[in-house]
């Protein structure tokens, strides 16, 4: 009888704990477009299907137009990139991301992690952020967008020779040759490309799965940066 007065007395609140910067959030979505983008203009580089009207005067530039925004996409995705790298190591709002460090080293928390998509556990809680299987894949995917960055910036300077081109190859003109050859970055360039069109549906099918099973505002954490955290206050 008095455990259930206690139970009773027991009152279930929810408090707001910013997760994500308003920057965070802004670079996310950003990202999150340029890839999109670039993965559509990338495959039509590759395969221009479209054939522009035909002229008597030369302007049919549809696919230099197409690569030209695929090249501004792309600096603006490693721009992107650096300073959410920036964000992830300096900026307060970030810290949240960086206490999910340490649960990476944790083999339970991995073991009830795993267990809980599995539907075999309950998640365990978590301190920060991510857990170790999202650190883990969010990491993997920054080295993703580093290496079809390299890549990207090598075809580019190969294309053009003058200005930012110039300054590209003489930067990174070590890619090319640590891939072995021209031929094989565009080879490199396009298989990352296919791990980031596997991992789009997978990552939106994740977020609203953990919406569903827990709803503390994971899906609407990238827009609004908060996650709700249960109380239980007498």
């Amino acid at each position: 009888m008095l455990s259930t007065e206690i139970d009773q007395a027991i009152k279930k609140e929810l408090e707001q704990h910013l997760e994500f910067g308003g920057t965070t959030r802004f670079l996310h979505w950003v990202r999150a477009f340029m890839i999109i983008f670039l993965i559509a203009s990338g495959f039509y580089i590759s395969y221009p299907f479209l054939q522009p009207n035909w002229h008597s005067e030369p302007v049919g530039f549809l696919q230099a137009y197409n690569r030209s925004f695929h090249c501004i996409a792309g600096f603006i995705l490693i721009g992107a990139s650096f300073f959410r790298v920036y964000l992830f190591f300096f900026a307060k709002s970030s810290q949240p991301e960086r206490i999910s460090i340490t649960q990476v080293f944790n083999p339970v928390i991995w073991v009830r992690t795993i267990g809980a998509y599995l539907f075999i556990a309950k998640h365990p809680h978590i301190n920060g952020a991510y857990n170790p299987l999202q650190f883990c894949t969010y990491f993997a995917l920054g080295i993703l967008t580093l290496i079809i960055s390299l890549t990207g910036i090598s075809l580019y300077s190969n294309v053009y020779h003058e200005g930012l081109g110039a300054l590209s190859g003489a930067m990174f003109g070590w890619v090319e040759v640590v891939c072995g050859g021209l031929a094989n970055v565009r080879a490199i360039h396009h298989i990352v490309t296919w791990a980031f069109i596997i991992f789009i549906p997978v990552h939106i099918y994740l977020v609203i799965w953990n919406s569903v099973r827990y709803p503390n505002g994971g899906a609407d954490a990238m827009v609004s940066g908060m996650r709700y955290v249960e109380n239980r206050r007498v």
